[in-house]
């Protein structure tokens, strides 16, 4: 059943990602949500329409997560729900850069067992089921960079205006400790990143919403890096921040994500 799942996944990503392509840089009206950097277009809907008809052509009692109205908001903690995210990265979509991703995961019993990401506008397509992580049918992994000093990390989700002194901290603790940084403007396509080698780590101390970064997740753990929370715990959908690395350099990447917090906040947990 897992496989089934994972192949509609993959198709449920493709047909949301078609329709966010076909509207890439065209003309797009775009509105407001929660603030004026939260923003959402006519694409973002329909392309999530076009993902839970795929889903419910198969699945059709299958509860629904997504970003965008017409699904649930909250992973259920037993059964088998998909996450989806659209149009993960639309400031990027609107502006036309191509960093933007589909996502679609299955999560049973809040762990998830099926993702799948599309980046149309990079040709890329990231899949992982139960044992491996694939970019365009090819078996990705973890980078094997052992070294601080020669890895980049990226800061992802994003600090509100009244959070911009813990940007600039997540920004100084990559910086002080790691070769380079890398903001992609789409936690989807960070963590797919990852996966693939191309960063050694993903950093943030906000919450996370899950249809940010449980398809990202699943990826990076198949493809043999670690997601932990602030504490080192394994990360689930509802922790507080998110830590992702090629699993080398994990508690270096874990202390500069814990480096962001306020220096009162830290004394206290101390």
């Amino acid at each position: 059943m897992t496989d089934e799942r994972a192949t509609v996944a993959v198709e449920a990503a493709e047909a949301g990602a078609a329709v966010a392509s076909d509207a890439f840089r065209g003309e797009l009206t775009v509105e407001t949500k929660s603030g004026d950097t939260d923003v959402v277009t006519a694409a973002d809907r329909e392309a999530q329409t076009a993902v839970v008809e795929r889903i419910r052509e198969s699945f059709p009692d299958d509860a629904v997560v997504g970003e965008e109205e017409g699904a649930a908001s909250a992973v259920p903690e037993r059964g088998v729900a998909w996450v989806i995210d659209p149009i993960d990265g639309t400031n990027n979509f609107v502006r036309g850069m191509r960093q933007y991703a589909t996502s679609v995961a299955v999560v049973r019993d809040g762990e998830p067992v099926a993702a799948a990401n599309v980046l149309p506008s990079l040709g890329d397509t990231y899949v992982a089921a139960a044992e491996t992580t694939r970019r365009n049918g090819e078996v990705v992994e973890v980078s094997d960079r052992t070294d601080p000093a020669l890895s980049v990390v990226s800061p992802t989700i994003w600090w509100d205006f009244d959070r911009r002194e813990e940007y600039g901290r997540a920004a100084t603790a990559i910086v002080e400790r790691f070769a380079d940084m890398r903001r992609f403007g789409c936690a989807q396509a960070a963590l797919s990143l990852v996966a693939d080698g191309g960063v050694e780590g993903v950093i943030t101390n906000v919450d996370t919403n899950p249809w940010d970064t449980i398809a990202g997740v699943h990826l990076v753990r198949q493809a043999g890096g670690r997601v932990t929370d602030l504490h080192g715990d394994r990360w689930r959908h509802d922790a507080t921040g998110l830590v992702a690395s090629n699993g080398h350099v994990h508690e270096a990447v874990l202390d500069a994500a814990r480096d962001i917090a306020p220096a009162a906040e830290r004394r206290s947990e101390r």
